[in-house]
């Protein structure tokens, strides 16, 4: 995700979430947040879908992840989370962590699908209608890619 990618990934999480990040929140995290990273699934040049984490050490957690209405069940969001993961390992990442809504069955499907696994659940955890939300973890993320260089970790000196 670049910063020009920041007002439609905004846009698609205002259409999809109840409380939703601001555009600020998004360009905060491009340009600000040294511990954020994003992708994007795009098709003819228009947004599919996102999804982000903060990777902070060897933790990874995932912020959000999201998908138009239209491009819905044609495995984007498995992509996007396939792709956060295997970033997350070649920077160092050993393990991930996420709440899902406990209604939302087919994100927790998903999620049990790449191995993520129920921990706990945090009651009321979600601000618009109180809703539990599950805490889920994943130990087994892909192997580094041995020649990943990742633009933003890498200094000059």
């Amino acid at each position: 995700m670049r910063l020009s990618d920041a007002p439609s990934v905004a846009a698609l999480e205002a259409a999809i979430f109840p409380n939703p990040w601001r555009l600020a929140d998004f360009e905060f995290e491009m340009t600000e947040n040294p511990v954020a990273r994003y992708l994007i699934a795009e098709a003819d040049g228009r947004l599919l879908g996102f999804a982000g984490a903060h990777l902070i050490l060897d933790e990874g957690h995932v912020t959000n992840v999201a998908v138009t209405k239209e491009a819905r069940g044609q495995g984007i969001g498995r992509k996007l989370m396939a792709g956060l993961m295997q970033l997350a390992s070649n920077l160092g990442v050993s393990y991930m962590t996420l709440e899902v809504r406990t209604s939302n069955a087919p994100a927790i499907h998903l999620y049990q699908s790449l191995g993520f696994f129920k921990v706990s659940v945090r009651p009321k955890y979600y601000q618009d209608n109180q809703e539990d939300a599950l805490l889920m973890v994943c130990e087994k993320l892909p192997p580094p890619q041995p020649d990943y260089v990742d633009e933003d970790t890498v200094f000059e000196g």
